[in-house]
């Protein structure tokens, strides 16, 4: 069952379109990765989906129209950190326990089950001993386990992450990338808006690339080509324009060299394996065009190609969690 369906969605300020026909679908337990230049609509995506922005065309979560979804607490929403006035006095307990609005009557009071559910979904983030304390007091990773936490609570099916990693420290990051895992392995759908291409393979089980319309959506390896960059941030299919249009746009730049290094040289391995191998078979005997496959493996650039991703998966914050 898909758990959020986007068709044909437009949305405009004034005279500026925001969202040009937009269309996707994220399936139940799936974490999207959400990736687009300031401007590019990443954030009125996800109001229109809340209903927060007025907008045409259809949004459907878990088969049911928004204001429903919301209203069962089918959907949560992590805004941006400026999205929150973090002056305001309430606690972490009472952030978390706003989840539980929707299971309460008129008078809002909360009951054991919504008091258990606030305590799990803190035990979940880890917040738990910060359970008294004025959410502005808090660092930015802990406000963003705080909010995750609400979402939690409320049970939700799909959850909307606008910048999560904004602000938030490594091992907050490695943290709250580890959760949504989990909260993924448990049939939650996640959309994640984020600027970092590099951490998307870790986190995320595909892409969406947007500039006020879909650019691309699918797999994280295919996202991170330079051709499908230009479409997103603009330039020439020159590798080098790539990289810097994606750096002005925004992007962690030093991963996505890293990363596009890795696809680079995996690529130049294969094609030197294939080419080895067919000038083998047009040279050689069969005998001889065995060991000269053979040969070509062991010597193309595929092994240094595994070393290089090795190394950079070692070596990449997507994998240092304990750093």
């Amino acid at each position: 069952m898909s758990a959020l369906e986007v068709k044909d969605v437009r949305a405009s300020y004034a005279t500026v379109q925001a969202l040009t026909g937009v269309s996707f679908t994220l399936e139940e337990g799936r974490i999207c990765g959400l990736v687009g230049q300031n401007g590019s609509g990443k954030s009125t995506l996800m109001k229109s989906i809340m209903g927060s922005v007025a907008a045409s065309g259809s949004v459907r979560i878990m088969d049911t129209e928004p204001e429903k979804a919301r209203k069962a607490g089918l959907v949560g929403y992590v805004p941006q950190n400026e999205g929150v006035d973090w002056a305001f006095p309430v606690s972490v307990h009472d952030v978390v326990m706003m989840g539980r609005y929707g299971f309460m009557g008129m008078m809002r009071r909360p009951k054991k089950e919504d008091h258990e559910a606030v305590q799990h979904a803190l035990d979940m983030v880890e917040m738990s001993q910060y359970s008294g304390r004025q959410i502005g007091s808090l660092s930015g990773g802990q406000r963003k386990r705080v909010f995750i936490a609400r979402a939690i609570a409320q049970g939700a099916k799909l959850m909307l992450l606008d910048e999560p990693f904004a602000g938030v420290d490594k091992p907050s990051e490695a943290m709250i990338t580890r959760l949504l895992r989990t909260l993924s392995s448990q049939g939650v759908a996640i959309l994640v808006a984020t600027h970092d291409l590099g951490g998307l393979d870790v986190l995320c089980d595909e892409v969406l690339l947007l500039n006020r319309r879909v650019i691309f959506h699918g797999s994280v390896a295919e996202a991170t080509r330079p051709e499908i960059i230009v479409q997103a941030f603009g330039g020439s299919a020159d590798a080098a324009e790539a990289t810097a249009h994606a750096e002005v746009s925004g992007v962690n730049i030093e991963a996505f060299e890293q990363h596009r290094g890795v696809v680079n040289s995996a690529e130049n391995g294969v094609n030197g394996i294939e080419n080895a191998a067919q000038n083998a078979t047009h040279n050689s005997p069969q005998g001889d065009a065995q060991i000269s496959t053979q040969n070509a493996t062991q010597n193309s650039p595929q092994g240094d190609a595994q070393i290089s991703a090795q190394n950079a998966t070692h070596n990449s914050p997507k994998n240092g969690e304990e750093n």
